[in-house]
């Protein structure tokens, strides 16, 4: 595998995907991890990320320096580069001009890293720091007109540097430097195929779980559903999936998805109808935190009910993914099995923590992978492209799409308007080109209008409608106005109780996704 040493980049996850796009295994580690527990590793290469630090700042991270000498190709990304620089013997200075942004990259030697890479292409800076003298070994790859040493190499020892970012899509010819470092300087075979990664989780689940139980709480999207099929691929019925219906789901969502599991995919869905009790705890709440954590708490005694029910388990399964693991020191260690055990369900989910008292060892066959390699593995498992490609929904659904106090009139008047917003973006093929389409409801808000001469006092439903690659930031879409027209149009003549539809067009940041 690749090894990236993260030092607070926000593109060290980045690197990793892209690492993997190339069909060759990444992991983001710690920057202070060890030379000897590197060469202990399976490792054909070491990329140094960037932060935010200056080299030269007291307390800036620092890698072990021993990992230049292991005989192991480096490849140092901005601050990377310039750690590996200083740390070699080299000067980094700050420059008297800074680069941000696209700037032309000029190439001096078009050989190993820079191979098949067009001179005059563009890369992406955000750089304040320079390096101003080359380590004892090294040479000059390329420069721009800002930075004379943009990139360099120590070919002899196979240590590289560059101070432009290779992995975001604004730099040009990124993949290919990408592909030069990971096949022709690393020797890396491209082995990390979904397929090998079915076969090797299929086994890994067999051999943890042997003949016992295992509990997963199905939510209907891409993560839970590529989980299930897996482990019901690998285990059968000693899995058991469980759907807690809280009553803040999509119009027809929890039939759909029963149906689905039950009659198409003949994995058995035990469905837990508890949409009265959660309406009941929301009752008269408007505040958008105690939503999270009421919606949240319940979702948990309803949890722990069902499964002494159904029980006993002695997993848990869970579908953490890598960005996940990466973003959370708190593993959660049994001390007497040395194993994860689960403290809490997924945080993306919002739905809080399981208590201390129910405890189960963590099966998470997913844990290694991005986002779009889960899908990958989805459809590869035969999920059907509405889940594979199913846009991300909150753990707490509509409750927090409805603006104020949560009533099932309410949740009645979004459902059919949501169900409107996701017919229409699919009927003009824009479904998969949007992050996430959908309604919010401002039931205290009312405005005037006029249907069939008559004035109505009614509410506004908002459209959300974003762009995104990670949902970390977005934009919002730029769809066609007869989109938006015929949208509009339907939600005002179809759902009772609306009058107006507007368009939110924040970005995140400042705004954030959803309103609540």
């Amino acid at each position: 595998m690749i090894a990236i040493l993260d030092f607070g980049s926000q593109y060290s996850e980045l690197i990793a995907r892209r690492i993997r796009e190339t069909q060759v295994y990444s992991e983001v580690l710690p920057y202070h991890t060890s030379a000897e527990k590197l060469l202990k590793s399976n490792i054909k290469g070491i990329i140094l990320s960037g932060g935010p630090s200056s080299v030269y700042d007291e307390g800036a991270p620092q890698c072990d320096p021993k990992i230049f000498d292991l005989g192991i190709p480096v490849l140092g990304v901005c601050y990377g580069m310039q750690l590996m620089a200083k740390q070699l013997g080299g000067t980094v200075e700050r420059a008297d001009r800074g680069e941000y942004g696209k700037a032309e990259l000029q190439i001096d030697d078009p050989t190993d890293l820079l191979t098949n890479v067009d001179t005059g292409i563009t890369m992406w800076m955000s750089h304040g720091d320079s390096v101003v003298d080359l380590p004892k070994g090294f040479e000059v790859l390329a420069h721009t007109a800002n930075t004379p040493c943009a990139a360099i190499a120590d070919h002899v020892k196979k240590l590289y540097g560059v101070q432009f970012h290779p992995e975001v899509v604004h730099s040009a010819g990124g993949m290919a430097m990408i592909r030069n470092f990971v096949y022709h300087i690393c020797q890396c075979e491209p082995s990390w195929t979904t397929e090998t990664f079915i076969e090797n989780a299929i086994r890994e689940i067999r051999e943890q779980v042997g003949t016992k139980r295992v509990l997963l709480a199905l939510s209907g999207g891409v993560d839970s559903s590529t989980l299930a099929f897996l482990l019901h691929k690998a285990i059968g019925d000693q899995l058991t999936c469980m759907f807690i219906d809280q009553g803040f789901m999509r119009k027809l969502e929890p039939e759909r998805l029963v149906k689905l599991f039950e009659e198409q995919f003949h994995i058995h869905v035990e469905y837990v109808n508890a949409r009265e009790r959660f309406l009941e705890k929301v009752k008269g709440v408007t505040d958008p935190e105690r939503k999270r954590k009421i919606i949240g708490g319940e979702f948990i005694n309803v949890f722990e009910e069902e499964s002494s029910r159904l029980g006993p388990f002695d997993f848990l399964a869970q579908g953490t993914l890598y960005p996940d693991v990466i973003e959370s020191a708190d593993t959660n260690v049994d001390p007497a099995t040395g194993k994860r055990v689960a403290v809490k369900i997924k945080s993306h989910h919002n739905v809080g923590g399981l208590p201390e008292n129910l405890r189960f060892t963590l099966v998470e066959p997913l844990r290694k992978l991005f986002k779009d390699e889960v899908r990958k593995v989805g459809t590869a498992l035969g999920l059907p492209e509405e889940i594979v490609k199913r846009q991300p929904f909150p753990g707490p659904g509509l409750a927090i799409r409805i603006i104020g106090e949560i009533t099932s009139e309410r949740l009645n008047t979004l459902r059919d308007a949501d169900l409107i917003v996701r017919q229409e973006i699919n009927r003009a093929g824009q479904y998969n080109n949007l992050w996430q389409a959908f309604a919010v409801l401002l039931p205290t808000v009312r405005s005037v209008g006029v249907m069939g001469d008559k004035r109505t006092y009614s509410h506004p439903v908002v459209l959300r409608l974003v762009s995104s690659e990670d949902g970390m930031t977005a934009d919002w879409a730029r769809v066609p106005y007869e989109l938006l027209e015929t949208i509009s149009n339907r939600i005002v003549n179809e759902v009772e109780g609306v009058n107006r539809v507007v368009l939110d067009i924040t970005s995140k940041p400042p705004g954030t996704i959803e309103w609540e």
